[in-house]
């Protein structure tokens, strides 16, 4: 319980600082244009918002708990004062400032309304005058005021639309930079990977045994366990030669290897090995019923010599709910201990990292040498998630859709901030991209119309934009239900 709250922190400020930093560069570039901005939210507010502050002749008004500010609008009357109806609907019309009361928020419509909702997910900045997800007909019905963004020129209206994505990929540049100056990169090179690699079942199907070391994929030698990763699935390489007991052994990589590790749902294609040395022991935990200290190797289970950590975490999966032998070395004599392990086949311990054992490659940047640095380290995630993105449709890569849980589990099951501001990074260039997707609804959907404008002279009607919208938001709905409907189906039923 404890890990998934870390966890759903962890993500909801992660998406909080990206959501607000992705609406406010639509703000900044439409307050630069001189188009009214008349909300911005941080989270979403149906019905009330937690805080809602607008400043009123120059002196902030806030409320709490307040509910929200009705739309600007009330029945249309004809001549007879009866209700005016197109088709089923009534016609509606605003209402004219002068006929609200001084403390009424519409009667102020130049001034920006900023809030917090009480849905801790998203966000949003309604700018006046724009066909968007808050689909106010009413407002589009009237004449285009000179403060509206549909009476800038279409040059005026791209800025306001990219800002958003321009942020969210500026912001991971500044992330990356900001963690390559603080933290440097630390990484164990596969040529050090003494103890050797773990692979999935997938992987030692098609011919790869644990312990294997990986000394070139396609002739050409890699660096890091993603490098080879990256190669294998996502640039579809033909072989793989590693060392293994001193000999060299090449292995062909199938067509279909991919396609195999989407359907089994493997993450963890290739791991890193090194010993099993307890680095801290979880309150309440099975290993501390068991007595067991910081420090203790593990170096064998129920009587079976082994002192790999990816050894005796699969054996320890195998034995949930089970009392097991435990050998392990405290300095320097062996001793054994009886453990009870849970339904979750684990310990409950936090291991010494392999650096510990390993030698790893560190990187150290100034100042200076962070910015080149952490904008190419920014264009290559953006580079690979594009090269990655192919996947989504193919049959098993669309099963593989995951939400918010999926994105959760990205994060660590403890906080630590380098992780935290990394995985920020990553999410700010995927929001980036996926926004910039030419879907009616997402920014780049806006996008493909002003390319359209720019091209053939004329603006798409403002009848189309709303289908377009409709339509868009309706396929985004289903697709954000689809891919946390498969969260669910996994966690209860794989």
């Amino acid at each position: 319980m404890e890990t998934f709250l870390i966890r759903a922190l962890q993500l909801i400020l992660s998406l909080s600082i990206l959501v607000v930093l992705h609406e406010f560069g639509h703000f900044a570039f439409s307050r630069l244009f001189k188009v009214r901005v008349e909300k911005f939210y941080m989270f979403f507010n149906p019905k009330f918002s937690l805080v809602r502050a607008k400043k009123i002749n120059g002196k902030w008004n806030v409320k709490f708990f307040a509910g929200n500010v009705p739309a600007n609008e009330r029945i249309k009357l004809d001549s007879n004062g009866q209700p005016m109806m197109d088709g089923k609907n009534a016609v509606m019309e605003p209402v004219p400032l002068s006929e609200m009361s001084q403390g009424d928020w519409r009667r102020y419509p130049e001034s920006t309304e900023w809030g917090i909702g009480w849905v801790p997910l998203g966000g949003y900045c309604k700018i006046s005058g724009m066909i968007d997800e808050s689909m106010d007909k009413t407002q589009m019905a009237q004449p285009a005021k000179l403060w509206e963004y549909r009476s800038r020129s279409v040059w005026q209206r791209l800025p306001i639309i990219i800002g958003g994505v321009l942020v969210n990929f500026i912001l991971a540049l500044v992330i990356y930079s900001a963690v390559l100056f603080t933290w440097g990169k630390e990484y164990i090179p596969l040529e050090n990977a003494k103890y050797g690699l773990s692979f999935s079942k997938t992987m030692t199907d098609i011919g790869f045994q644990n312990g294997d070391k990986i000394l070139t994929i396609d002739g050409e030698k890699v660096e890091t366990r993603a490098d080879a990763v990256e190669k294998i699935l996502i640039d579809d390489a033909k072989t793989v030669t590693v060392e293994r007991k001193n000999q060299i052994v090449r292995i062909n990589i199938p067509e279909s290897l991919t396609q195999k590790i989407l359907a089994a749902g493997e993450s963890n294609l290739i791991d890193i090995r090194y010993p099993f040395v307890v680095g801290e022991v979880s309150h309440g935990s099975p290993a501390e019923k068991a007595k067991l200290i910081a420090g203790d190797s593990i170096i064998a289970v129920n009587g079976k010599e082994m002192n790999i950590f990816q050894d005796i975490s699969a054996e320890l999966s195998a034995s949930k709910n089970s009392l097991i032998t435990v050998t392990y070395v405290r300095n320097g004599i062996t001793e054994n201990t009886e453990v009870q392990i849970n339904e979750d086949g684990k310990l409950g311990v936090y291991m010494k990292p392999p650096s510990n054992y390993i030698q790893s490659k560190k990187q150290e940047y100034g100042f200076f040498q962070s910015i080149p640095a952490g904008i190419n380290m920014g264009v290559e995630t953006l580079s690979s998630y594009i090269k990655q993105f192919k996947l989504v449709f193919t049959k098993e890569g669309a099963k593989s859709l995951g939400g918010f849980g999926s994105i959760g589990q990205l994060f660590p099951g403890t906080w630590d901030w380098q992780s935290f501001w990394l995985m920020t990074a990553f999410l700010s260039v995927i929001l980036a991209f996926m926004n910039f997707l030419p879907i009616p609804g997402l920014d780049g959907g806006y996008v493909l119309f002003l390319v359209y404008e720019m091209i053939t002279g004329r603006k798409p009607s403002d009848k189309f934009l709303e289908y377009a919208q409709t339509v868009g938001m309706v396929l985004l709905l289903l697709l954000l239900i689809y891919a946390n409907g498969n969260d669910i189906f996994k966690a209860f039923f794989k």
